[in-house]
């Protein structure tokens, strides 16, 4: 009788397995084409650096002959003119990293030659580190969301705070990547002369 058992739940087993390897493959989920028109000086000069200027500019404090001035949005149409501009950067980090995007159109020179890096230059470090460049993207997308929660909270002083967090997420990047040449000149400015060697006792 458990003979008998085993078998037929054998059976059972075996007839199941035929029947799901019968089945067909679930189709792949397509994937998306992208068409990268867009430079990625492109992506910085119609997306990024506007929108990033729009956060900047967004909560300030002057002072001048009349007293003290102090800027933030008023109310929810200029709140959420703010938040249009932390969608933008949010959405331009990832634009940043779609395979296959060029940094700058052929034949295209650098703004600041010296300074900046030509974006051949520019190109070769940036596919020599993949992961880094995903990452330090990555980066200013995590920054200028603690941005996004503060306008969403209409939280002038947090906002304003994230400003920093910002430009020092853009800055990471560009001395990285832009102007290395640059960054390494300012960093041996910085150091503290070596010590004098002290004098060596005349020896006859």
């Amino acid at each position: 009788m458990q003979t008998r058992f085993l078998l037929a739940a054998t059976a059972f087993v075996l007839l199941l397995t035929a029947c799901t390897a019968m089945q067909p493959a679930a189709p792949a989920e397509p994937q998306p084409e992208y068409r990268t028109t867009g430079t990625i000086k492109d992506l910085m000069d119609s997306i990024i650096d506007p929108a990033a200027d729009q956060l900047w500019g967004a909560v300030a404090t002057t002072v001048d002959a009349t007293g003290t001035h102090e800027k933030f949005p008023q109310n929810d149409e200029e709140w959420k003119e703010v938040r249009r501009s932390a969608i933008r950067m949010i959405e331009g980090s990832n634009l940043l990293q779609i395979p296959g995007r060029k940094v700058a159109r052929p034949g295209e020179k650098s703004e600041n030659p010296g300074i900046e890096l030509e974006p051949e230059e520019m190109e070769k470090l940036i596919n020599e580190d993949k992961a880094g460049f995903y990452k330090l993207a990555g980066g200013l997308h995590d920054t200028v969301m603690q941005a996004l929660k503060a306008i969403d909270a209409k939280d002038k002083e947090a906002l304003l705070d994230s400003g920093d967090d910002i430009d020092q997420a853009c800055e990471n990047c560009h001395v990285k990547y832009w102007y290395p040449n640059e960054a390494k000149t300012q960093e041996e400015v910085r150091q503290p002369p070596a010590p004098p060697t002290p004098a060596q006792p005349y020896k006859k």
